[in-house]
């Protein structure tokens, strides 16, 4: 089991690494916005792969 002191680092730890990474992705939300504006599409093509792969794996194995 976890000490008293464990549980109190990790949940400090916590606080602080989501605290720097909201920081970081407000300071850099305009590159964000300027060279991932249509990752969407690529994201739904990725989708259809594993979609397509999983279809294809499902129907041989019949």
């Amino acid at each position: 089991m976890f000490s008293k002191g464990q549980y109190i680092f990790g949940a400090i730890f916590a606080f602080l690494f989501i605290g720097a990474m909201i920081w970081s992705y407000r300071k850099d939300i305009k590159l964000h916005h300027f060279y991932y504006k249509n990752v969407w599409i690529i994201a739904i093509g990725i989708f259809i792969v594993i979609a397509l792969f999983a279809i294809l794996t499902f129907s041989l194995h019949k």
